[in-house]
């Protein structure tokens, strides 16, 4: 019983948690791009344009760079079944719960190593995957 509770509660908490570190630990740089610019907009606002220019190209090399070894695009049924694996993944853990109650209550002994450890991990799938679902914002 206790580690059907640390697996359901730790794919809970333990995404959010670390979520809430990155924020906390993980703080943005002093000197941003819009510091930068209400700066030089009251210091010397004739270099504002050509500022936002110099940001607006950077962002393209970035994005540029990036991409340099895309060509194309994914098929669409390869997007699909990469957005399904997880929901799927967490139906089929259900249906398997479902069966293993099904068991529980028709069969005498199903309390096996190897039950515990498939209960467990459909009960991690489904925490964890309803854990990412849950973030804290600022």
């Amino acid at each position: 019983m206790i580690l059907d509770i640390i697996a359901s509660l730790g794919g809970l908490i333990v995404p959010p948690v670390f979520s809430f570190i990155k924020k906390k630990f993980n703080k943005s740089e002093n000197d941003t791009p819009e510091l930068t610019i209400g700066d030089l907009a009251t210091t010397k606002p004739e270099a504002v344009p050509s500022y936002v220019e110099a940001l607006a190209n950077l962002s393209d090399a970035k994005v540029r760079f990036f991409n340099r070894d895309v060509i194309g695009s994914a098929s669409q049924w390869v997007v699909d079944l990469r957005a399904s694996i997880r929901p799927v993944g967490v139906v089929m853990a259900f249906i398997i719960l479902g069966y293993m109650v099904y068991e529980a209550r028709t069969a005498a002994e199903v309390a096996t190593t190897t039950w515990v450890g498939i209960r467990l991990s459909c009960e991690t799938m489904i925490s964890s995957w309803f854990g990412n679902r849950f973030t804290i914002s600022e």
